[in-house]
């Protein structure tokens, strides 16, 4: 196996000297790639900062001679992930492994959130006890405190390191029995949701798929959009899609405007649905912007306060979930519950609004290229879920 030990090897040459020495220990190659824009290196990489610049077809040498070092660190970020991701496509490196401060942290796990879900990741760093969720995104990064500082090797500073250089190796060298394994199925829910998603699952579990289900949170979202346009899955199961509510309200469960655009980018068949685009989410209510002060909420706890999107927000998301769906090159569908898209929703209950569901279904029929099928039933009824269940298998037998 062959590790990547990448990181700025004009100020932390010798640490990642000492990783890579260990790494070898082991019995597994080792590519040392320099990420630093500063002095020389102290020790000698397999990749030079240079042609680490050339992968993204840039020329680092007049950003050093002008020794503008943040044009030069912005250099380096946009270029060594591209350069990581060659590596790694090429099956020229099995794992990665950074150690670093700010910086290092910033530019080594920029390159790791570009490798696949299930590559060794691992980033031994200052930051690690902090806030990591933007170094992490949604990877499988391993971060390891380094408790002292990455500057010299101690007698502390060796023990972290040659534990992290041992984690990476047990990374690359387990095996996994993959021969039971079914195409997985990925499938988004929320609460008013669950009974959708468990049914339509049933299906699909008994037609020989193994279902992942995330919870259309933001986070959760944005760990479906990855997984999916890593490849790993077969089919999308989309019935959730109300973070585009919260992302065109400004409310906290956005997952970006990206969200929905991994299928298209796999180009994987999928089946779309408008589950719960009738709430954005705020926390309690006085987190509630003045703007939206005359809007109709729900308090679904203490914590969670559900503001009713109008006619006018629904006709735009219901253009987004229309257009999102068209970019996918792969079978889609897109299947409206006309009854309701969630449990409250529904006729008699707190949200219930047929001006802002007609414009939010009108906007998907005058939108969408794809496929539009309108049921006479609530989101959560069994004929919804299996008809969705159904669709998507229809259309992977297609793809």
């Amino acid at each position: 196996m062959n590790i990547a030990v990448i990181g700025t090897l004009d100020s932390k040459g010798h640490e990642h000297q000492f990783v890579a020495d260990q790494i070898r220990r082991r019995g597994h190659d080792v590519t040392l790639i320099d990420l630093g824009t500063g002095t020389d290196p102290q020790v000698t990489p397999d990749i030079t900062r240079y042609q680490v610049a050339e992968a993204a077809g840039l020329d680092l040498q007049p950003l050093l001679d002008a020794k503008d070092r943040g044009a030069c660190v912005v250099a380096m970020a946009e270029a060594a992930p591209v350069l990581v991701k060659q590596l790694q496509e090429k099956g020229a490196i099995d794992a990665i492994i950074s150690l670093g401060g700010g910086g290092g942290t910033a530019l080594a796990t920029a390159c790791m959130r570009e490798l696949p879900i299930g590559f060794p990741k691992v980033m031994v760093s200052t930051l690690a006890s902090g806030n990591t969720a933007h170094y992490l995104g949604t990877k499988d990064i391993t971060m390891i405190p380094s408790i002292v500082d990455v500057a010299g090797l101690n007698s502390v500073s060796k023990m972290i390191f040659a534990r992290a250089a041992g984690a990476v190796c047990g990374m690359v060298e387990t095996t996994i029995d993959a021969s039971d394994d079914k195409p997985l199925i990925a499938a988004s829910m929320f609460g008013n949701t669950t009974d959708c998603i468990n049914i339509a699952k049933d299906v699909l579990e008994d037609a020989g798929y193994e279902v992942l289900v995330f919870h259309a949170t933001g986070a959760g979202g944005k760990t479906m959009e990855a997984l999916i346009e890593s490849g790993m899955v077969k089919g999308v199961l989309d019935i959730t899609t109300t973070e585009w509510a919260d992302e065109l309200t400004g409310a906290t469960l956005s997952a970006g405007p990206t969200r929905m655009d991994a299928m298209s980018k796999a180009k994987i068949p999928a089946v779309v649905s408008p589950g719960c685009l009738d709430m954005a989410n705020f926390g309690e209510p006085d987190t509630v912007p003045e703007q939206y002060a005359d809007r109709l909420f729900y308090i679904h706890n203490p914590q969670v306060t559900l503001m009713r999107t109008n006619a006018e927000e629904c006709a735009q998301l219901g253009r987004i979930i229309a257009e999102k769906a068209n970019a996918n090159q792969a079978p889609t569908a897109i299947l409206n519950p006309l009854k309701t898209v969630s449990v409250i929703s529904a006729e008699g209950q707190p949200f219930h609004d047929s001006e802002a569901d007609e414009a939010l279904f009108g906007a998907i029929r005058e939108y969408a290229t794809v496929e539009v099928i309108d049921y006479d039933e609530a989101i959560n009824s069994e004929t919804f879920a299996k008809a969705a269940a159904h669709k998507l298998l229809e259309l992977m037998a297609q793809a």
